[in-house]
């Protein structure tokens, strides 16, 4: 019996681990990305549960063992570059002056949420120069330009859709414009940022809609946007930050080829997981919310913030301009074959590169 329930086990976990190697775009195969922690740790207690309950001479035993721990390494291949003991991508900031510092707060606030001042009271304890908001609509809007007097520059775009967008900044935003690249009813923001040393800094702010069955059933709108947005910064010498709801965990394929044809890098690498999806269940939690930049900058810090009400944390992000010392970081870097899957994404939907803005310094 017990060899019994731990084959099928085994076949769910074979199946869950297979099924994303495929090129598929279905959300139920394309979902499959989000929970490899998840299965890593089932696979891991089915391991556990072989060796305490099978009889490793009974035929079939060791090859769901081997089976089992097959699985389970490939799942935590894709999830161990997020943990502390991996190599670092980004370096750990040395020095490097205040004005070459910027601060990024991003907070996916959920629509029916109705606590602002926990939001409000995060942003004026944590003094962010740029933050951006997802899923705010008019009425959150209202709530928010309360800090107009602290942040006098701003992007707006409520929507009650769960995919409004706003930017406030401290610091000037130059050449910058809302854009709905892919779907008609989904804004990305794109700015220059002045910093206070005058340095000027490429900015993208992005919340593709997820493959779901409540939303597309396919993830083709979602790949095309974030490919489309990693081509058109793809070797800038302009500094660059890409950062928003992805609706994409980090070790995705898709958020792997976005790194790669762009070049940009992920502070995470080596320092966590900073899982920021769903903030009311620990046991089912992902990284969805992101904030990638060009090797121009090294990391101050990186930190998960307290929940305010939301289905997400909200994250916060201080990089400094070094760019001396930040030549030598390596990413992940893309081959011909990355290149043909980028273009084969992005021609799946009506957009190209040339519709992204490119603010100009």
């Amino acid at each position: 019996m017990s060899l019994v329930i731990i084959a099928c086990l085994v076949v769910l976990i074979v199946i869950a681990t297979l099924l994303p190697l495929s090129r598929h775009t279905e959300w139920w195969v394309r979902d499959l990305d989000f929970p490899r922690l998840q299965i890593a740790t089932v696979a891991l207690g089915v391991l556990v549960a072989e060796a305490v309950f099978l009889d490793m001479g009974e035929r079939g035993s060791p090859f769901l063992m081997i089976v089992t721990a097959a699985c389970l390494a490939y799942q935590a291949w894709w999830i161990v570059p997020y943990t502390r003991p991996w190599k670092n991508e980004v370096k750990q900031a040395a020095g490097g002056a205040p004005g070459d510092r910027i601060r990024i707060l991003t907070a996916n606030v959920l629509t029916p949420n109705r606590n602002t001042e926990g939001l409000i009271a995060l942003i004026r304890e944590h003094q962010p120069h740029v933050f951006v908001t997802l899923e705010t609509d008019r009425w959150w809007q209202e709530r928010l330009d309360v800090l107009e007097a602290e942040y006098p520059h701003a992007l707006k775009c409520p929507l009650d859709n769960l995919y409004g967008m706003h930017v406030y900044s401290k610091l000037p935003l130059e050449d910058a414009a809302i854009q709905f690249l892919v779907e008609d009813d989904i804004p990305s923001m794109h700015a220059l940022v002045v910093l206070p040393s005058g340095r000027k800094v490429r900015m993208h702010f992005l919340h593709p809609a997820p493959p779901s069955p409540t939303e597309h059933d396919e993830s083709t709108e979602r790949d095309a946007e974030l490919l489309v947005v990693a081509k058109s910064v793809a070797g800038l010498d302009t500094p660059v930050i890409v950062a928003g709801d992805l609706n994409d965990v980090a070790w995705s394929t898709t958020t792997r080829l976005f790194r790669k044809i762009s070049g940009l890098l992920d502070p995470r690498i080596g320092r966590g997981m900073f899982n920021t999806f769903h903030a009311d269940h620990w046991f089912l939690r992902w990284p969805l919310d992101h904030l990638f930049h060009s090797r121009h900058f090294t990391l101050g810090f990186i930190r998960r913030l307290p929940s305010f009400g939301s289905d997400h944390f909200a994250m916060l992000v201080e990089l400094v301009y070094d760019r001396a010392r930040g030549a030598d970081q390596e990413g992940l870097v893309a081959d011909e074959e990355d290149h043909e899957l980028a273009e084969e994404k992005i021609a799946a939907e009506p957009v190209t590169v040339d519709d992204v803005h490119e603010p100009q310094a």
